[in-house]
């Protein structure tokens, strides 16, 4: 498993990729999506998913729809358009990083980075 630092600085980009590649997901399916991808490397909190959806929420990245199963409320989080496009750029953003550090860490040499 890795430390919550190294999750905490790149949860935003996860969801957003999550949310572009399944359409809609909700708060315990997106743990879930993780945990399942990672094989159980990544395992996201309450504490830190929900700021972190909300965050995104309130700078206009996602919208959310309330789904009634039964007697029971589930709150569905979707890309906005300026979310597509968010996405897009974390993802590039990241990836570039992802090759900058492991020049930084001798794990790659400078002739293999862009």
């Amino acid at each position: 498993m890795y430390s919550s630092e190294l999750i905490k600085g790149t949860l935003k980009t996860i969801i957003l990729k999550l949310l572009k590649e399944q359409g809609k997901m909700y708060g315990y399916e997106i743990t879930n999506r993780v945990k399942e991808l990672t094989d159980g490397k990544i395992q996201i909190t309450e504490g830190a998913l929900y700021p972190s959806l909300h965050a995104l929420e309130k700078k206009g990245e996602l919208v959310t729809e309330k789904v009634f199963i039964g007697k029971r409320v589930r709150k569905y989080y979707s890309l906005t358009k300026s979310g597509k496009v968010t996405v897009e750029e974390k993802v590039t953003e990241f990836s570039e990083f992802m090759k900058t550090m492991q020049v930084l860490l001798g794990t790659n040499t400078k002739s293999e980075n862009v």
